[in-house]
């Protein structure tokens, strides 16, 4: 992993291939590792960057004062293509990192060349409902407890832990990762802590939504069919709003599309980009 020194602080990156880059952001209590699959069908052609953004499973914690709203998490990745003097950017958010990628493009978009939201977040489900105890217990003290629950298995396939973002079987060698970096550092379990207590600003993320009229560069929904928690419709309410989106369903898929279709998000995503590039050189 590389490190970048951003006025949030610290933030560690995967970085392979070459070519015109594509940045990968991934949702809450997740890291970089999760779009490997991905990366692997991709790197061939194109330049793949994965910040691990700090919701949670992050390796060392941003600073104190870090602005971990949904727009400063949006400025951080803003920030993160500065600092790497990247262009043309392919920015693809899953999850919750599908709500920071619309911050992006809707107030950050200079250095964007097209956008790809691989199922997540969008208006008032960020987060979705069964989630939002969450935010009570960020802003209670008690996010922790909750959080220590993951350390063992069965708990992780309930519906309001991993248990519905993926077709297949859970990758606990991940997870197991991703929770060890929680307890590992108190400063990142202050940063999880910190930005969940700010999640559920459902006027916000509106707000963006309704901005994403101005993004006029290539998009596309490549939504899962099967989501539980981010329905279709929410794709084809933003497709209408981008000036120019494409609505594209990945059947046998829930949240986590780049495990349970790797292939053919990894498609989707280049022809994004192929389509992108060639708008700009037409």
């Amino acid at each position: 992993m590389s490190q970048v020194e951003l006025s949030h602080g610290p933030v560690h990156y995967s970085d392979s291939g070459a070519g015109q880059p594509v940045v990968f952001l991934h949702g809450y209590l997740m890291g970089a590792g999760l779009w490997d699959p991905v990366v692997r069908l991709l790197e061939g052609e194109f330049r793949c960057l994965v910040p691990d953004l700090p919701f949670g499973a992050h390796p060392v914690p941003l600073r104190p004062t870090a602005d971990l709203t949904a727009a400063g998490l949006g400025r951080l990745v803003a920030d993160f293509l500065d600092a790497l003097d990247l262009s043309d950017v392919t920015l693809v958010g899953n999850d919750s990192g599908a709500a920071i990628a619309q911050v992006v493009a809707a107030r950050h978009a200079e250095r964007l060349g097209g956008l790809v939201l691989a199922t997540g977040d969008a208006f008032d489900n960020f987060p979705p409902k069964p989630f939002r105890p969450l935010i009570a217990a960020a802003r209670a003290g008690s996010l922790t407890p909750v959080i220590a629950l993951l350390k063992a298995r069965p708990p992780r396939s309930l519906p309001t832990a991993y248990g519905w973002l993926t077709h297949g079987d859970l990758p606990h060698e991940l997870i197991d990762q991703w929770v060890a970096a929680y307890f590992a550092d108190k400063g990142v379990r202050r940063d999880l802590r910190r930005l969940t207590a700010a999640m559920g600003d459902d006027a916000f993320m509106n707000q963006i939504a309704a901005e994403l009229a101005g993004f006029t560069k290539p998009a596309l929904l490549a939504w899962a069919a099967d989501d539980k928690f981010f329905p279709a419709e929410h794709a084809r309410r933003l497709a209408e709003i981008l000036p120019d989106a494409r609505v594209h369903l990945i059947p046998g898929s829930r949240t986590w599309v780049m495990l349970d279709q790797p292939e053919r998000t990894a498609q989707l995503i280049a022809e994004l980009a192929r389509r992108a590039a060639a708008q700009r050189t037409a």
